[in-house]
């Protein structure tokens, strides 16, 4: 694996924060020339190090303004109960994450709605539905004073 340098470092940043920037600006900042800063661009994009550029959409806008992180505990701990729940889990459209994790439970969501009855009604018309979910905890977000996802 290679290495990612100051200069390297200092696209990703630059990159993280404003997909959009052009290859001039990014140049600029990061002090190279243009020909230069896109051959590292392509180089970190050929090495998946960059894998993709997305859009930042307003949740009251798109009707996904309610957010809710969901731990979720199994009643069995087998690959095939594992791998039902994931199934079931990468088909529901309002769950925009799922995190297989370590701890009292097995699965921590993120859940995007527009409201409490539509949590609700995915709590019990998804989660309530899936075979081997034992326990659901959910937290409602009531701000996000961090938030450095794309």
């Amino acid at each position: 694996m290679n290495e990612i340098d100051r200069i390297n470092a200092e696209i990703l940043r630059a990159v993280a924060a404003d997909g959009r920037i052009s290859n001039l600006e990014l140049a600029d900042r990061v002090g190279l020339s243009p020909s230069a800063c896109l051959r590292r661009v392509q180089d970190l994009e050929r090495r998946g190090v960059i894998r993709g550029y997305r859009a930042r959409l307003d949740p009251v806008q798109t009707g996904r303004a309610f957010v809710v992180y969901v731990a979720v505990g199994l009643s069995e701990h087998t690959k095939a109960a594992q791998q039902a729940f994931e199934r079931a889990m990468s088909i529901a459209p309002d769950v925009v994450e799922c995190h297989n994790v370590a701890g009292a439970f097995e699965y921590m969501l993120r859940v995007e709605v527009a409201d409490l009855p539509a949590y609700k009604a995915f709590h019990s018309d998804t989660l309530g539905t899936v075979p081997h979910v034992r326990s659901i905890t959910s937290y409602m977000v009531m701000g996000s004073p961090k938030d450095l996802r794309a």
